[in-house]
C-alpha cells in the first residue's frame, strides 16, 4: 500500500549537473615568453593546462530531514558536487537549486592559524551569523564539543599548534553550533574518537530534526551508514546509485571487491 505521507519540502535540487575544471601540468618550457604571447593572441589553450570532466551529468533532490552521505573513489567527483552545491562551483552546464545558504565544512577549511582558537571561535560563530550574545552562550559548548581542551589549554594558543584533526573538530563544533538548512561535510568527521564521533552523529541527527539537510562525505563507510539514511554512489563524476545508504554501500563495496 502506498503511504499517503506528504513528502518533505526539497532543499537541493541538483539538475542534469556537469563540472569541469582546468588542471595546470608541467609544460616543456620550450618557446618561452614569444610562444606563450602567440598562445594567447590566437586563443590557443596552453598544452600544460588539461581540462578535467569532474562532474557528469549528476542529478538528485534532496529534502528536509536527509542525512545523505557520498561514497566513491578517489576523485570520483564527490568534493567538486559538494563545492557546487556550496555554491563555490559555477556550473558548466545544468543547474543546482538549494534553499537557503549552505554551509560547506572541510577539513581543508581555512583557519586563521596566527590567532588563538578562541578568536577562531568568535570570527567563525560571526562568519555564520551568530550574534556576540549568542557565542557568548554557546562559546563553553562549543569547545567542550571539540574536545581540544581534553589535554590542554589548547583554545587559548594559535591554530598552527593544532593537528588537523583538533582543527578540524573545532571547525565542526563551530559549525555545529548553529542550525543549517543545508550542512556539508567533508571528511570531517573521521579526524576524531569514537567520543567525538558519537557526538557528532547525535549533533547531525538534531540539525536533522529541525529541517535541515545534511550531506557527509567519508571514506569510512561505517560512518555513512551509522550517520546518512540515503547514500549517493559517484564514480567517474556519474552517479552509480542513489538509495537507501546501507544498500549503496553494499554495492559499492562489492564492486570495489570484484575490481581488486
Amino acid at each position: 500500500m502506498r503511504s499517503t505521507r506528504p513528502a518533505e519540502a526539497p532543499t537541493v535540487v541538483v539538475d542534469d549537473l556537469h563540472l569541469t575544471y582546468r588542471v595546470h601540468t608541467a609544460g616543456s618550457g620550450r618557446g618561452g615568453a614569444v610562444a606563450a604571447l602567440r598562445r594567447i593572441a590566437s586563443r590557443a589553450p596552453s598544452p600544460s593546462v588539461r581540462e578535467v570532466h569532474a562532474v557528469r551529468g549528476v542529478s538528485f533532490v534532496a529534502r528536509k530531514g536527509e542525512a545523505i552521505g557520498l561514497i566513491g573513489s578517489n576523485g570520483s567527483g564527490k568534493s567538486t558536487l559538494l563545492k557546487a552545491i556550496a555554491g563555490l562551483l559555477p556550473a558548466d552546464r545544468g543547474r543546482v537549486f538549494t534553499r537557503g545558504q549552505p554551509s560547506l565544512l572541510g577539513v581543508n577549511a581555512a583557519l586563521l592559524n596566527d590567532l588563538t582558537g578562541e578568536r577562531n571561535v568568535v570570527l567563525g560563530a560571526l562568519a555564520m551569523g551568530m550574534s556576540r550574545e549568542e557565542i557568548r552562550e554557546r562559546y563553553d559548548g562549543i569547545v567542550d564539543f571539540s574536545g581540544i581542551n581534553d589535554k590542554g589549554d589548547f583554545v587559548s594558543l594559535p591554530m598552527r599548534t593544532y593537528s588537523s584533526g583538533m582543527a578540524a573538530r573545532l571547525k565542526f563544533a563551530i559549525a555545529a553550533a548553529k542550525s543549517h538548512e543545508v550542512l556539508l561535510i567533508d571528511e570531517a568527521l573521521s579526524t576524531g574518537d569514537a567520543s567525538f564521533q558519537r557526538r557528532s552523529r547525535e549533533r547531525i541527527a538534531e540539525l536533522r530534526a529541525e529541517a535541515g539537510t545534511v550531506f557527509l562525505v567519508s571514506h569510512h563507510h561505517r560512518t555513512i551508514t551509522e550517520t546518512c539514511d540515503r547514500a549517493l554512489w559517484l564514480e567517474s563524476g556519474t552517479l552509480r546509485m542513489d538509495g537507501p545508504a546501507e544498500e549503496v554501500v553494499a554495492a559499492y563495496e562489492a564492486a570495489s571487491g570484484a575490481r581488486g
